[in-house]
């Protein structure tokens, strides 16, 4: 797909956050697709320096958070810095891509994850051979069954240098080849052992050794290495029906090489039925511009990468399980389920959710509002700063509370019902502080798409219709008819509200949507559906 160079939103305006050794390519990747818009260093004059090769503005950090014109970013920083710059540029609102790892901690990169579901922003982790065309292609080999059962997958990352000096060769190495391994098996591996060396500096581990095991079965190893004396970069799949061998250091047309390898039994005894290698082929492109264009389709398109901040955490719990292994010397075991494992929806830091809730996907939950037990909140809900719910309160889906409202046991709201600023709900008629009056509740029901003004007070016992508007202030004492405009105090009928929200006039009509009502036999307004049906 074909990145437009013009009429680009903001979103597809992108700034490179790191110049170095691989942010270098990064930039020169997002100028070829038209996107790159800035470039940002801690060095000025690398940054002004490759702001020049291509053309663009150099940014400090703060001017890029400041700038609305620019909707995205790529970091290739120090590993120690993604967490804490990926959380400053979401909540900057800025879409971001992380080059690997997404953090150096589980929580860390849990927090960038939860940062990212709160400011509706997307988060891509830069597991660049996910997007390698071969690999793709092997992907596909593996889902269509050519090699069988998957029984075994290892890998090989090899090379003399570069040497860190903040992260071991697993965590330099190995995220690519775990992503790969994780999305071959298609689950996460129940346990990690891993053996590690240092040579060139104490607790810096040079040659690493890591065996995973998975519930299915399967088992795959990774070995990675920058003390070796020449370049590998192999993974190998290994099926009851075939083997495939893609390495990155062959030709294009032999990087993925297909064995239909089978093992044939004879008189109880095994014996290899070998087979030629089929080179299969696979159609050439940058393996980087892919990754790289499948960011900007992402924010485009609305959708999850498939290296999304989630993946980032799979990961993740497999670099922070080896490095365990290797200092305990043993085995880790890992949890069948991911405990990080994101809730559809998003509740503020600050706020509380009691035990025995149930709230719907895609609700957000803001700053120091307090749900109770029991209570139950629809999907696509917005509940604002200092709200209280419950206990044992309904509330349809796509609600809209707003800030300071208190909805007491005994009230239901019906979907789409929006409740204004410091809207007051009662549940008993004449409260005493010292006497308590818990069993003379009284229900207050609030129909669909209803509207309650700012500061208005809804006496308890009392149903309000659907599509009915209370205006801001109103005190209502008695039921409230469908689409009934009521305002005072007490409230009064003042006029009908269409299905929009809009007064109508004597004719009517809806002047928002054109929508025709008319008033029944008992005086209640309907919608008219068929003019020509009543005529």
């Amino acid at each position: 797909m074909k990145i437009q160079k013009s009429g680009r939103c903001p979103t597809q305006r992108v700034c490179v956050v790191g110049g170095g050794y691989w942010g270098r390519n990064l930039v020169r990747a997002f100028h070829e697709l038209g996107a790159l818009s800035a470039i940002c260093d801690a060095d000025l004059e690398r940054s002004a320096e490759l702001a020049a090769q291509y053309h663009v503005p150099a940014s400090s950090f703060e001017d890029l958070l400041a700038d609305e014109e620019i909707g995205s970013a790529v970091l290739a920083t120090p590993a120690e810095s993604h967490a804490r710059l990926a959380i400053r540029l979401l909540d900057a609102g800025k879409h971001v891509f992380v080059e690997k790892p997404l953090a150096l901690s589980i929580e860390d990169a849990a927090a960038v994850r939860d940062a990212a579901v709160a400011n509706g922003r997307l988060v891509m982790v830069g597991h660049l051979l996910r997007y390698h065309p071969v690999f793709l292609r092997l992907s596909e080999l593996v889902a269509q069954g050519e090699l069988g059962r998957i029984n075994y997958i290892y890998s090989n990352r090899l090379n003399l240098g570069r040497f860190r000096r903040e992260e071991d060769v697993f965590w330099s190495f190995a995220p690519h080849d775990v992503s790969m391994i994780l999305a071959l098996a298609g689950e996460d591996p129940e346990s990690v052992e891993t053996v590690g060396h240092c040579y060139l500096r104490n607790n810096i581990a040079d040659v690493t050794t890591t065996h995973l095991r998975f519930a299915s079965g399967v088992n795959a190893h990774v070995f990675v290495s920058w003390l070796h004396p020449y370049k590998e970069q192999r993974l190998i799949v290994v099926g009851d029906a075939g083997m495939a061998v893609f390495d990155d250091g062959e030709p294009w047309s032999d990087k993925l090489v297909l064995y239909r390898h089978r093992v044939a039994w004879r008189g109880g005894a095994p014996e290899a039925a070998k087979a030629s290698g089929e080179p299969v082929a696979v159609e050439q492109a940058e393996p980087l511009l892919r990754e790289c264009e499948h960011f900007l389709e992402c924010i485009r398109e609305d959708r999850s990468p498939r290296t999304d901040a989630q993946e980032g955490i799979r990961v993740l719990r497999v670099l922070d399980a080896a490095k365990r292994s290797m200092d305990e010397g043993s085995a880790i075991n890992l949890p069948a389920r991911l405990s990080t494992a994101p809730p559809p929806y998003f509740v503020h830091q600050s706020a509380c959710v009691d035990d025995k809730c149930k709230i719907g996907a895609g609700t957000k939950i803001w700053h120091f509002s307090h749900i109770l037990q029991g209570s139950r909140i629809g999907q696509n809900c917005v509940i604002g700063q200092n709200v209280a719910i419950g206990p044992e309160v309904d509330i349809g889906d796509r609600c809209k509370i707003q800030n300071n409202v208190s909805i007491y046991k005994g009230v239901v709201l019906e979907e789409g019902v929006f409740c204004g600023p410091s809207c007051v709900f009662t549940n008993v008629n004449n409260p005493r502080a010292e006497i308590n009056r818990s069993e003379e509740f009284r229900p207050t029901h609030v129909g669909r798409g209803a509207t309650i003004g700012a500061n208005a007070t809804i006496v308890c016992g009392h149903r309000l219709g659907q599509y009915c508007l209370v205006g801001a202030g109103a005190v209502v004492t008695r039921d409230v008819p469908a689409h009934a405009i009521v305002a005072g105090n007490p409230a009064r009928q003042i006029g009908w509200a269409s299905h929009a929200g809009e007064r109508l006039g004597d004719d009517l009509v809806c002047p928002r949507l054109g929508t025709r009502y008319r008033l029944d036999a008992a005086g209640q307004l309907e919608e008219i559906v068929d003019v020509r049906r009543i005529a």
